[in-house]
C-alpha cells in the first residue's frame, strides 16, 4: 500500500530548476545550439542572483 502512495507521490511532483536546466540542454540539436543554451542559462542564473 505504501509503495503505491510512493509512486503516486513521485508522480505528482514538479520537476526542480535543475531538471527543467537539464530538460533544456538535452533538446540542443548541435553544439553551437548547445553553447547559445549554456550562456542563456548562465545569464539567467546571473539576474536571478542580483534580483532582475
Amino acid at each position: 500500500m505504501f509503495a503505491t502512495l510512493k509512486r503516486a507521490a513521485k508522480a505528482l511532483r514538479a520537476p526542480t530548476a535543475e531538471e527543467f536546466e537539464l530538460a533544456y540542454i538535452y533538446e540542443a540539436g548541435d553544439r553551437y545550439d548547445l553553447e547559445a543554451r549554456e550562456r542563456n542559462l548562465s545569464r539567467r542564473n546571473v539576474n536571478r542572483n542580483l534580483g532582475f
